[in-house]
C-alpha cells in the first residue's frame, strides 16, 4: 500500500491516482515508476499542500515491444500498481479512459509512458487546481515540445483549426499531462462514445480548465508511436470530435439562400426589364436555378439539424452532469 498515514496530524492529503497508457513503455516504464515510487508515500506540493499518489494504473494497449512482460514485473514488485489489460490495441485515447474508469484517487493524472512528463511536477498540478479551483489542470510545455519541427507546427495548426470548430473547447490547451477531478474523469470514462477526443469530451463538463507551463523532457530511447497515419487520424478524430458547427454551416447557407433566392430573383427581373442583357432565356434559368439552389441547401439544413442531433448522441455528450457539492471534495479542502 502507499505511506498514507491515517493517524497523521493536519487535514488529510490530496489523493492522486495516476493512469499511463502503455504501448511501447518496455525500455521506459521501469524509470518511469521509480520517478513515481516516492510520491506514494506523503508530502507537500510547492504550495505547501499535501498530497499523495495512491495508485498507478498502468493500462496495456496489446503494443508491439512486450510491454505487458514490464507491466506485470511493475505490478508484482508495487502493491500500488495496477495493471489494466485490453483484449487488442485500441489506441492511447481509450487506453487513457479505460485507466479512469479504474482509478479511484480524488484526482486523476494521466501521463505518458515514454519519460517525457516528470512525475515531480504532479504537486505543481495539484496547486494550481486549488489555487484556481479548476476541474481540470493541463500542463502547459514551456519549451518546445521534443518533436520534429513539422509535427510541432502541424500540432499547433490542428489545435488552432478545433479551436475554432469546438465551442467552449480550448484546444490549444490540450496536453496529454493533465489533472484532472476524479468524479469528473471517471464520469467522462462512463459516458464518451467510441472515437470521441478525450479532452473535448471533458470541455463538455468541466466548470474550469486551468494551464500551468511545465518543461518537457526528451522521450525515451525508443521509437514514436505515431506514424504518418496514426497522426492524421489522432488529427481527424479532433475534428469529428469538435462538435457539430460544420453542420451548423449547413444550415445557415441553406437558411441565407432561402432569403436571399427572391431578392436576386427580384434583381435579375429587373435587370431583364432594363435591357441591362439580351441573352434569351437567361434570366429565367437563373432565376430557376437560385430558387431550387435555396430549396436544395434548405433541406440540407434540416437534414444537417438532425445530422447533429445523432452525432451528439453518437458521442455521448451529456445533457448534464450531477456532481456533489464542490466543497464536499478536494477542491474544498485547502490546507495550503
Amino acid at each position: 500500500m502507499t505511506g498514507v498515514d491515517p493517524e497523521s496530524a493536519g487535514p488529510p492529503p490530496h489523493r492522486v491516482s495516476v493512469v499511463v497508457p502503455v504501448y511501447q513503455g518496455r525500455s521506459t516504464l521501469p524509470a518511469l515508476v521509480a520517478e513515481i515510487a516516492p510520491l506514494t508515500r506523503v508530502g507537500t506540493t510547492p504550495g505547501g499542500r499535501r498530497f499523495v499518489v495512491e495508485e498507478v494504473v498502468l493500462v496495456d494497449d496489446c503494443g508491439p515491444d512486450g510491454s505487458d512482460v514490464v507491466v506485470r514485473e511493475l505490478a508484482a514488485a508495487h502493491d500500488w500498481v495496477r495493471p489494466v489489460w485490453l483484449s487488442r490495441n485500441f489506441g492511447q485515447h481509450a487506453a487513457t479512459l479505460a485507466g479512469i474508469s479504474a482509478s479511484g484517487g480524488e484526482w486523476v493524472v494521466t501521463m505518458d509512458e515514454d519519460g517525457q512528463h516528470d512525475p515531480a511536477h504532479i504537486g505543481v498540478l495539484v496547486d494550481t487546481a486549488m489555487d484556481e479551483q479548476a476541474d481540470v489542470v493541463y500542463a502547459r510545455p514551456s519549451n518546445e515540445p521534443p518533436h520534429g519541427a513539422a509535427r510541432n507546427l502541424a500540432s499547433r495548426s490542428a489545435k488552432w483549426l478545433v479551436a475554432r470548430l469546438a465551442r467552449g473547447a480550448r484546444a490549444s490547451d490540450f496536453n496529454s499531462y493533465r489533472l484532472v477531478l476524479g468524479e469528473v474523469a471517471r464520469s467522462v470514462a462512463a459516458y464518451a462514445g467510441p472515437g470521441i477526443y478525450l479532452d473535448v469530451a471533458i470541455s463538455w463538463v468541466a466548470r474550469r480548465v486551468a494551464t500551468v507551463p511545465l518543461p518537457m523532457r526528451a522521450e525515451g530511447d525508443r521509437p514514436s508511436g505515431y506514424d504518418v497515419h496514426r497522426l492524421v487520424s489522432h488529427f481527424w478524430r479532433l475534428v469529428l470530435s469538435s462538435g457539430t458547427t460544420p453542420l451548423r454551416w449547413v444550415s445557415f447557407t441553406g437558411a441565407a439562400s432561402i432569403v436571399l433566392a427572391p431578392l436576386i430573383g427580384v434583381v435579375l427581373v429587373l435587370g431583364k426589364a432594363a435591357r441591362w442583357w439580351e441573352a434569351p432565356g437567361w434570366t429565367s434559368t437563373m432565376v430557376l436555378l437560385m430558387a431550387a439552389t435555396g430549396a436544395i441547401l434548405f433541406a440540407l439544413g434540416v437534414i444537417a439539424e438532425y445530422v447533429g442531433m445523432a452525432v451528439n448522441m453518437a458521442m455521448g455528450k451529456p445533457l448534464y452532469l450531477p456532481v456533489r457539492d464542490r466543497r464536499d471534495g478536494p477542491l474544498g479542502r485547502d490546507d495550503a
